[in-house]
């Protein structure tokens, strides 16, 4: 049995400004709720004074505990650091801009209590005055993520979420797949639901979200895609372009062959030998991918995973727990 009910994770990337004030706002939410808790912040190569702030925090208490990264790995990893350490049965991760309030974490326990698997927070009157800037391109997003994956939610952007601990620990994290763990978790039958929760606009620091982030989010999805049919059998995918590729080249030398003895052609006054040529070289190279990628797939469940991150200290966790990093 674990030691902890509630584990939140906090990735923390210069937010100095914020933090003081974070960690007093959860412990208003949490010291009364009847919870066993922990706060695991994960310090993502912050350059500001983040680092000095957490550990004066994790002095008032062993609850508190802080992950230092080498260097800034992203959010994504921050994240994987946070629920690899986590000894809560519930886990809540939570943004350290404050944008999300801690007052909401009790409403996505209680749908948890209700059976479900992933609670996920739905920042609904987000952009409320930046429509065509902000908020269309967050709907039509949400819209395009929750068709691909077919998990419908409104806000796959918000980090406050609350997973049971067996769900988010069979989740594999890379890229900038934090965001699709819901679809992640659903696909191998989490049962997942949104509720509404409360949003602020930040007060101090910047937002680290740009539009580089868009295109990785982008190929993400692709990749999510692609995963969620393809991830046990990649022959089937390459395979199949391939015998489409290589039905191609033999239409084309086919019309080739055709204008040749209807002498409306020669091969030299067309494109088409070229061409089957080349899509039939396409179709091969295809199917020898696929014949790879059914090899490195192997491989990759077979083997054990590597973390993502490198951890250059940890502060009030059990010795025993050791040091986890990867390259």
């Amino acid at each position: 049995m674990s030691n902890y009910h509630l584990s939140l994770v906090i990735p923390v990337y210069n937010e100095e400004e914020n933090l003081e004030n974070l960690n007093q706002k959860i412990k208003e939410v949490l010291t009364n709720s009847g919870y066993q808790y922990e706060i695991i912040f994960v310090n993502d190569g912050s350059i500001d004074k983040s680092f000095e702030i957490l550990k004066k925090i994790a002095a008032f208490g062993p609850d508190i505990k802080i992950i230092n990264f080498r260097k800034n790995f992203g959010q994504t990893a921050a994240l994987a650091a946070g629920i690899n350490h986590a000894q809560g049965e519930i886990i809540v991760p939570l943004d350290a801009d404050l944008e999300s309030n801690p007052a909401d974490i009790p409403k996505l326990l209680a749908k948890i209590k209700e059976g479900y698997d992933i609670v996920s927070g739905w920042r609904k009157n987000r952009w409320q005055n930046k429509f065509f800037s902000r908020r269309l391109t967050s709907m039509t997003a949400n819209w395009l993520i929750s068709a691909v994956t077919k998990v419908k939610l409104h806000d796959y952007g918000c980090t406050l979420k609350a997973y049971r601990c067996e769900i988010i620990k069979e989740v594999g994290l890379y890229g900038e797949m934090h965001r699709f763990i819901p679809a992640l978790a659903s696909w191998q039958g989490a049962r997942v639901t949104e509720i509404e929760v409360n949003y602020q606009p930040r007060r101090f620091g910047k937002s680290n979200y740009g539009l580089g982030r868009t295109f990785k989010v982008i190929l993400d999805l692709m990749t999510i895609k692609f995963l969620s049919g393809y991830s046990t059998k990649p022959i089937h995918f390459f395979g199949a372009a391939g015998f489409i590729s290589i039905f191609i080249g033999f239409l084309a030398g086919g019309l080739a062959v055709y204008y040749k003895l209807t002498q409306q052609k020669d091969f030299i006054s067309t494109p088409l030998p070229v061409l089957t040529a080349l899509f039939f070289i396409v179709g091969v190279l295809f199917i020898l991918i696929g014949f790879l990628a059914e090899m490195i797939m192997r491989v990759y469940h077979e083997t054990q995973r590597r973390p993502i991150y490198s951890i250059k200290e940890k502060i009030n966790f059990p010795a025993q727990g050791g040091s986890a990093s990867g390259g």
